[in-house]
């Protein structure tokens, strides 16, 4: 399981991010989340389950639809939340033990916004040389639209084991089992690593990544085109 991935990385982070709105630039981190994943003795072992909410500069509230998506509400950050100083360099810790890659459902958003969240907290070198692989590019290759996380989990009958609940925790444990089904579905994933597919008549959404091949990737392609074949 994840065989390929494992020859490759040591270490794969699932990661997501609950945030204020789609402004990268602007709008803010209100939760993020990691799953840390290795291989021992043939199985895939979490090691570290890292769910934090996230305080706000002083006076800025979550907008009202955010709440509405999220249940996270300005009591929850105000309670439980903690400094971005302080959860930025705990997520940095993260990132040890060798080769790692990055996994998340568009991979594009979460990472254009953990980078300014990492850049504001002096942090961002973390992410040099890091591979990337964003599972909604894959899931575009293998199915027809609708192409949301709660639609790969249906498609891959993964319901009775996971949740979709719009929190990130639960979004990054999700992703790790639509990740081993994508795996035992079609040994392909190493083609998708640091290649993210973008709708053509949208364009890519937000900075783009040094690092990353972007390629256009239209909602429904011709039967058993790739898009790393293209």
């Amino acid at each position: 399981m994840l065989d390929s991935l494992f020859e490759n990385f040591d270490v794969i982070l699932s990661l997501d991010t609950e945030t204020t709105g789609l402004d990268f630039k602007n709008d803010k981190i209100i939760e993020l989340s990691c799953v840390r994943c290795i291989k021992e003795n043939g199985e895939i072992v979490v090691t570290d389950e890292f769910d934090k909410l996230i305080k706000l500069p002083g006076g800025e509230k979550i907008p009202p639809k955010i709440v509405e998506l999220t249940h996270i509400t300005d009591e929850m950050l105000e309670n439980e939340g903690e400094e971005q100083k302080s959860v930025c360099e705990e997520f940095v810790s993260l990132f040890h033990g060798g080769r790692i890659l990055v996994v998340a459902y568009n991979t594009q958003f979460d990472m254009n916004f953990i980078y300014y969240f990492l850049a504001r907290n002096g942090c961002c070198d973390i992410l040099k040389s890091i591979k990337m692989l964003d599972a909604l590019t894959v899931y575009k290759d293998r199915r027809k639209y609708p192409h949301k996380l709660a639609n790969a989990i249906e498609e891959y009958n993964l319901s009775d084991k996971v949740t979709n609940s719009h929190r990130a925790i639960d979004d990054t444990l999700a992703l790790v089992e639509v990740l081993k089904a994508m795996d035992n579905e079609e040994d392909d994933l190493l083609n998708y690593i640091n290649l993210f597919g973008y709708n053509p008549n949208h364009g890519i959404s937000g900075t783009k990544i040094s690092s990353i091949t972007y390629k256009e990737q239209a909602f429904r392609r011709p039967e058993g085109a790739k898009l790393y074949k293209d």
